[in-house]
């Protein structure tokens, strides 16, 4: 390894071999874990060619990298992983007259087509995972996507490659010529028989190399190399073909008594010439309502199974009447047109987080990949899904299956029992068994994420053995030393073999409950199933996850790649406290935003909650967790004597020493500690409706003008606010530094003075968000079993949830007021925002809703080494929308994200009590 690792620094090259590089880049979203020796990151073409003489001097494997989205396992190996995403990710150039882009392997799809876009052009092909995912990555496994129906593979959208082979020479696929090609050609013209009649039956045959464009008669040598999945050559860059979309959109839902029906009737809905024909089943929708709420679920017709079907063109009465044909045409059960594009986008959501959404299988245990995404003709889709659902319950699984039902494609997870003794034993037999029923149905065992590790072994099940000696012959000709992802479709690697979540990782003395997982953090860890939509911009959806990977664009700061990491501390093979562990978690905000955008369902915060307290329990702790991280203590002391605690802060020499020494970044101002306490102040006036207001620490000691003005919105809603007997706290400073036996001391004792008041049916309210979050989820976490604990977080309310509840009130009018709104990230996360926006609508104000972070997320923010990482994150959403609306009215919940738009931008921001109130 240090040879391998010598010989790439020496090249010049950007290398990581570090333990917790090798530990994210070990798996991509597939079953499949191996380290590799080093990563490399080239920054031009030349690098690319520097480390692969270097992997051929060194006899070192070599494997392509885009996103690390592959699902089969095609983008690891055991040698150099070279990650194109970093840095060949550029779109070189758009030719709108031509309908072409050139562009390099490591461009996401998203990026090409907001390039492309302007110009009325766009790349056709549209897997689930465009925001993320690279077209290198696309051509290494020809992926299609929900509209291939309209726009087919990527195979049908290349024009063209250039490429590095095993050997170093670089090949033009447009003009091909030299000792490869013409070795191509007698390797093909000694399989002619087999090379006609075995391949292209179906649009999804994807498995295997394309071998029918290998022959004379149609020699394309372009399109040959799309699905080879890296083991042929390496892709230095590609020209695409582009396609005008039609700008009018319709989606029928149709509504089937169950899969298999859905299945079956699919045929009939592709001869009304949709675009896309997407089968759902409702067991995986069942997972989304039990993660999200019934509100994450659309209204659908009535049924167990349904198609998505889009119809497009370029006349609306046209496409709406094609709509309304296919809908009453008798194919379904029951029938939705939908034209509302919000709508339509909350439909294609669910279908686009359905690798997620279906890591969780209907049984509520952890759901894998590995026979992920066969195909058979459409035709004999509805007959397959049947006999695949015996399949499953022959072995006692449970599975959710969903897919491009109009090209004969289904996707699916599966709960094969890899924690259990023999649990690698019953995901072979599978296998084995799967692929010989799709060999049965005439049907492909990839329809597009390729074979990879997943798939390779099997191919005999669905090729003859003329047809392996052809690819072990197209192998040969262009990498006879098999230096190119070896152990994929050639002399491949067992099914069973390197399995990542195979086994029991037992991790003992944990403090927290994990209790959706069993209370199993290596169970919590390896909910990543890799898909990576932490990797992708979410805020178009509102979302929040991962501001510090958009920060960055480090794989080690996305959840993803902590999630790796994390994984490699469930395996013992990384103590806690390694600082690999640390540098990927350190940039972590804490913000939660993983735990409701991330479709599987990680919870980062919780995680790093964790390490911090496992690494530092019993030992000296970084100097902020014993200021920051007891922040509301010292509020309490300081409540005392404001005036000196605040000349303490402002004096200069004594305020960069006081920075210094609460670990907090000098550039970061301070906020002033209120002259008298909010609990100090308040009197309570008894009332017919009783309600508790847990004033918390930061609206106590910093902020008690929000208290305040959330005690007058109450009073005026007919409540009477009063706050809970004693001095009450949540602990979240001390939960986010990993301080958790002090965290559940502290939270046990609120938890007993609140108890007796939520027994008794009064509602709590919060005004901070993340400590009303505290206390309506961590509290499970930090109190498991605890009836107190349960029942005072069925009581919590936010202020706009229960005004939604009070009969009789209404909103102010705000009608003219111009909002900037930041939702807090524990808000957006755990409490969820929609009470809010329905309340803001209501108002008739004009409220623009930010996505993304503020940036400065508690003590994350103020420490000393994350200030620009901070504001890189409030770049990315917040600084621009306060810069475009200088005159609205700013609204964030947060105190962290009002303190954070005072800092970097000198401007006030309100609470939703100060909005309310100022009428």
């Amino acid at each position: 390894m240090s040879d391998v690792v010598a010989a790439l620094e020496k090249a010049g090259l950007e290398v990581r071999a570090d333990a917790g590089t090798r530990g994210m880049y070990s798996s991509d979203a597939s079953l499949y874990r191996i380290p590799p020796l080093a990563v490399v990151r080239p920054r031009h073409v030349d690098e690319v060619a520097a480390a692969l003489a270097v992997a051929r001097e060194t006899g070192t494997p070599f494997t392509s990298r885009g996103a690390g989205t592959s699902v089969a396992g095609n983008a690891v190996g055991r040698g150099i992983v070279l990650d194109f995403s970093r840095h060949l990710n550029r779109v070189l150039e758009i030719d709108p007259a031509a309908r072409t882009a050139v562009v390099e392997p490591g461009t996401v799809h998203a990026v090409l087509q907001k390039a492309a876009t302007p110009h009325g052009v766009r790349f056709g092909p549209d897997p689930s995972t465009w925001p993320r995912c690279t077209i290198g990555g696309m051509i290494g496994n020809n992926a299609c996507g929900s509209r291939s129906l309209a726009y087919g593979r990527t195979s049908d959208n290349v024009a063209g490659l250039e490429l590095l082979t095993a050997a170093g020479d670089r090949l033009d696929t447009t003009a091909p010529h030299g000792p490869v090609v013409d070795e191509l050609r007698t390797v093909v013209g000694r399989h002619l028989a087999t090379a006609r009649t075995e391949f292209d039956r179906f649009g999804r045959q994807v498995s295997g190399y394309a071998a029918q464009h290998l022959l004379p008669e149609r020699f394309d040598l372009t399109r040959a190399m799309v699905g080879s999945e890296g083991t042929l050559a390496v892709i230095t860059r590609a020209t695409v073909k582009l396609v005008v979309d039609s700008p009018v959109r319709v989606v029928v839902v149709l509504g089937f008594r169950d899969i298999v029906a859905a299945g079956e009737a699919s045929p009939a809905v592709v001869a009304h010439g949709p675009t896309s024909c997407e089968g759902l089943d409702s067991r995986l929708l069942d997972v989304l309502r039990a993660r999200r709420g019934p509100a994450a679920v659309p209204p659908l017709p009535r049924g167990g199974a349904w198609l998505f079907v889009e119809l497009a063109g370029d006349e609306p009465g046209e496409v709406e009447a094609r709509a309304r044909k296919l809908a009453a045409d008798g194919i379904a059960d029951d029938a939705l047109v939908v034209t509302d594009p919000a709508t339509q986008a909350r439909l294609w959501r669910i279908r686009e987080d359905g690798a997620g959404l279906a890591g969780r299988a209907p049984s509520d245990r952890p759901a894998w990949p590995g026979w992920e995404d066969a195909a058979v003709p459409p035709e004999r889709l509805g007959a397959y899904l049947a006999r695949f659902d015996e399949l499953v319950a022959a072995y006692g699984m449970t599975a959710a299956p969903f897919g491009h039902f109009g090209d004969g494609c289904m996707h699916v997870r599966l709960d094969f029992p890899l924690d259990e003794p023999g649990g690698t034993k019953v995901l072979r037999d599978f296998l084995i068994g799967a692929a010989k029923l799709v060999g049965e149905f005439g049907g492909s065992l990839s329809g597009e994420h390729g074979d990879g590790r997943a798939r390779s072994e099997l191919l005999p099940h669905m090729y003859s053995p003329d047809a392996i000696a052809l690819f072990a012959g197209i192998k040969n000709a262009f990498d006879p030393g098999n230096l190119l992802n070896p152990g994929v479709l050639v002399d491949p690697d067992p099914v069973d073999a390197d399995v990542r979540p195979a086994g029991r990782f037992p991790v003992k003395g944990l403090a927290l409950a994990y209790p959706h997982d069993g209370g199993d953090l290596a169970q919590a860890v390896h909910r990543c199933t890799g898909v990576g939509k932490c990797r992708a911009d979410n805020s178009a959806a509102h979302g929040v996850m991962c501001p510090s990977y958009l920060a960055t664009r480090e794989e080690k700061d996305s959840t993803r790649g902590r999630a790796r990491v994390l994984q490699e501390v469930v395996r013992g093979e990384l103590p806690f406290s390694h600082p690999s562990v640390h540098e990927s978690l350190d940039l972590c905000l804490s913000c939660k935003g993983c735990a409701s955008d991330c479709p599987t369902g990680i919870d980062m915060a919780t995680y790093k909650s964790e390490v911090l307290h496992q690494t530092y329990r019993g030992r000296l702790r970084p100097r902020s967790h014993y200021t920051l991280g007891k922040l509301p203590f010292w509020a309490r002391l300081a409540g005392w004597t404001p005036r000196l605690a605040n000349l303490g802060t402002r004096l200069p020499g004594v305020r960069s020493l006081a920075l210094w020494l609460a670990g907090v970044d000098k550039r970061r101002s301070v906020p002033a500690f209120a002259r008298r306490p909010f609990r100090r102040t308040f009197r309570a006036v008894p009332g017919p409706k009783p309600v508790v207001l847990f004033a918390d620490s930061f609206s106590d000691a910093f902020s008690p003008e929000v208290a305040e003005a959330t005690v007058r919105v109450l009073r005026a809603a007919g409540y009477e606010p009063r706050l809970p007997s004693g001095s009450v706290c949540c602990g979240l400073t001390w939960i986010t530094t990993g301080q958790l036996d002090s965290a559940k001391k502290i939270l046990a004792r609120t938890v007993e003075a609140l108890a007796a008041d939520a027994r008794a049916g009064i509602p709590i309210v919060g005004i901070e968000p993340s400590c009303t979050a505290v206390l309506r989820s961590d509290v499970h976490e930090l109190l498991p079993g605890s009836a107190d604990a349960a029942v005072v977080a069925r009581s919590v309310r936010t202020l706009a949830e229960l005004l939604a509840e009070t009969p009789g009130w209404t909103a102010p009018d705000l009608s003219g007021v111009e909002v900037v709104a930041q939702p807090h990230c524990h808000h957006h996360a755990v409490l969820g925002w929609k009470a809010d926006a329905d309340l803001l609508a209501s108002t008739g104000a004009t409220v623009r809703r930010l996505a993304g972070c503020c940036g400065l997320a508690g003590n994350f923010g103020v420490e000393i080494g994350h200030y620009e990482v901070s504001v890189a994150v409030a770049e990315q959403n917040l600084l621009p929308a306060l810069d475009a609306a200088p005159d609205a009215v700013v609204l964030a919940d947060g105190f962290s994200c009002r303190t954070q738009v005072a800092d970097l931008r000198d401007r006030p921001a309100v609470h939703l009590a100060q909005l309310l109130d100022r009428s």
